[in-house]
């Protein structure tokens, strides 16, 4: 009895472990990769909303930007779609910013040099959750998520989920254990 009892504790103990070894680490994200955070060229005026598309964001994760002579801009969606730097959220102008992504929702940045973001210099990313999936493309909204304005202001319930979830997990496996 005393033998199937540690059997069925080890099992759980390696069930347990593999659940939390399957969570992604933070990641920091380079934004426009190799061309850092500059006014597109006219002919690869897409190249942030491509850059955004091919990557998958998520809360806890980092934007890096790198850029000379310039600025980055933290914007409502209205100012990310009127180009208006003049009421930023956040500016940054140190030529490398690194914003931390801390929420869940859509993140929109603008450059802050005038006509730059006319020009294409800007960049909205939608940022999951810790366990959320995605059903689009991770970069950009779908046509629903379009009208929706920035997500709520910072949280933990992601975090609080995964404590609740671990909790009732160990209360289960001490259930099993004990009635053994």
């Amino acid at each position: 009895m005393e033998h199937l009892r540690g059997f069925i504790f080890c099992i759980c103990f390696f069930i347990l472990a593999a659940m939390n070894g399957s969570v992604e680490a933070s990641k920091q994200f380079k934004v426009g990769d190799h061309i850092g955070w500059q006014q597109p060229g006219a002919n690869n005026t897409e190249v942030y909303t491509q850059w955004a598309t091919s990557k998958r964001f998520h809360v806890g994760d980092s934007l890096s930007f790198e850029y000379q002579n310039d600025s980055v801009l933290v914007v409502e969606k209205w100012d990310y779609y009127h180009c208006n730097i003049n009421k930023p959220i956040s500016s940054f102008d140190d030529g490398n910013t690194v914003i931390n992504l801390d929420r869940p929702g859509l993140f929109y940045f603008i450059s802050g040099v005038p006509d730059h973001c006319k020009k294409s210099q800007k960049l909205m990313i939608q940022v999951m959750g810790l366990h959320q999936r995605a059903e689009s493309s991770p970069g950009i909204p779908n046509t629903t998520e379009v009208g929706l304005a920035p997500g709520p202001h910072p949280s933990s319930s992601g975090i609080v989920v995964t404590v609740t979830l671990t909790s009732v997990f160990l209360a289960l496996i001490l259930t099993v254990v004990t009635m053994v």
